[in-house]
């Protein structure tokens, strides 16, 4: 288990040009950016949802994914710009 799936409450990465952000005291592991981006996002032993492998999944179909969230534990930056959820940049 990485230190970032061991409680940690965010877990970041960059792809695609991207910063992406899951907020562990926020999922609740519905598991909608599994259904959208099952390459990219898996739940771990809490139910909480991690990147797997991200890259492996269009920009597209990853974006997609992290704005399927229905509580908003996915954040997306692009060029220090809020970009998902759509409405939390402004």
């Amino acid at each position: 288990m990485s230190p970032a799936e061991g409680g940690e409450p965010l877990i970041e990465r960059e792809v695609h040009g991207l910063r992406a952000e899951i907020d562990r005291d926020l999922c609740v592991g519905f598991g909608d950016c599994i259904e959208e981006a099952p390459l990219a996002f898996d739940l771990d032993e809490e139910g909480v949802a991690v990147f797997t492998g991200p890259e492996r999944s269009s920009r597209e179909i990853f974006l997609k994914a992290c704005e399927s969230c229905p509580v908003d534990a996915i954040t997306v930056w692009e060029d220090g710009e809020v970009i998902v959820p759509p409405d939390a940049g402004g």
